[in-house]
């Protein structure tokens, strides 16, 4: 079959049937959330194997594209902080991707485990770029898309907006921004369309602070103005840091820990591509407790959800008890989708 991926023999290939009864014939009671490509059912298959289905939207040339990416990209990639997919499935107008099962019970998150879910999304993230088989810019991370298996493994999930490197590339251009414009997509993405590892970068410091502080990075925070969640952080940074931490966790959580967390996520969100670190030293640094670590510089920062003119003006010159769900990271009162 044509549509079938040269990798695909290391894939299952699944009936409409199966995955009809296996979800109930998709009824609303299995809905786990909804993505930009389609709806995720949760399922068990025939022989008990719990499974979760990803049914891409019907007649979407968009939903095709990233049925077929997902496809060549997931079949080629194996870490543990990438989600596994079983197999797939294509019959008339169906695309479904059918994937391994994920914490759906809620539980609360010590210091201790958001500290392990950082490195293990840093981990997979440096797979991506460097040590996989494929060079790969996720372009969608953020919290919905970070998914833990049943032994609280976070799992990067989500590689419809993937884009390949060739190995001489550092950065490209897209004419077309894909995805909706949000708080964790770097200013040059957003605005000039570029993007490169250091996109990534960019939100995986976003998520950071979302992981430390419980908060949404969308919303509203009130300093002196109307700020998003990595320009409050940048206001607190200048006094007191640490009025950011989650306060559940401000007795148990390490001090110097802490601050480390915030000072390299802050590194990650820096106006410029160029003066953010890689992966690689994103996780020496976390890990390296005597390293000194470079003071941050003021972020490119929405003030509410309008960029300010300064930021603009400025990056048009330059190029260079908390819970988590089923479906998706659940920060503080972030329900479940």
């Amino acid at each position: 079959m044509s549509d079938r991926p040269s990798d695909a023999d290391e894939l299952k290939m699944y009936s409409v049937s199966s995955i009809k009864a296996a979800t109930n014939s998709f009824s609303l009671e299995n809905k786990l959330g909804e993505g930009g490509f389609g709806p995720v059912y949760k399922g068990e298959l025939a022989d008990s194997q719990e499974i979760a289905v990803k049914r891409l939207l019907q007649r979407s040339g968009q939903g095709l594209m990233e049925f077929k990416n997902v496809l060549i990209l997931i079949a080629r990639l194996q870490h543990m902080n990438l989600v596994r997919l079983l197999g797939f499935c294509i019959q008339g107008e169906e695309r479904l991707l059918i994937y391994e099962t994920y914490q759906s019970k809620r539980v609360l998150l010590d210091w201790r485990k958001r500290f392990g879910f950082i490195e293990g999304i840093a981990q997979g993230l440096l797979y991506l770029h460097k040590y996989s088989r494929l060079r790969i810019i996720h372009r969608n991370l953020k919290t919905s898309n970070i998914l833990l298996d049943k032994d609280m493994n976070p799992k990067i999930s989500d590689f419809g907006m993937a884009r390949i490197f060739k190995a001489n590339e550092s950065e490209t251009n897209t004419n077309r921004i894909v995805g909706n414009c949000n708080d964790y997509m770097a200013l040059e993405y957003a605005m000039e369309g570029i993007f490169s590892i250091k996109s990534d970068v960019y939100s995986f410091g976003v998520l950071m602070l979302e992981i430390i502080s419980g908060k949404r990075s969308h919303n509203i925070y009130h300093y002196d103005r109307p700020l998003n969640l990595v320009g409050y952080a940048w206001e607190l940074w200048k006094e007191d840091a640490l009025e950011i931490l989650d306060p559940t966790m401000s007795d148990s959580a390490p001090r110097d820990q802490v601050l480390r967390c915030i000072n390299v996520a802050l590194l990650c969100v820096e106006h410029s591509p160029f003066d953010r670190p890689n992966m690689a030293e994103v996780l020496s640094m976390l890990s390296n407790e005597v390293q000194q670590l470079p003071m941050p510089k003021q972020p490119a920062f929405y003030v509410g959800t309008t960029t300010t003119n300064a930021t603009m003006a400025s990056t048009s010159g330059e190029r260079g008890g908390q819970t988590y769900s089923a479906n998706g990271l659940s920060l503080t009162d972030m329900a479940g989708r």
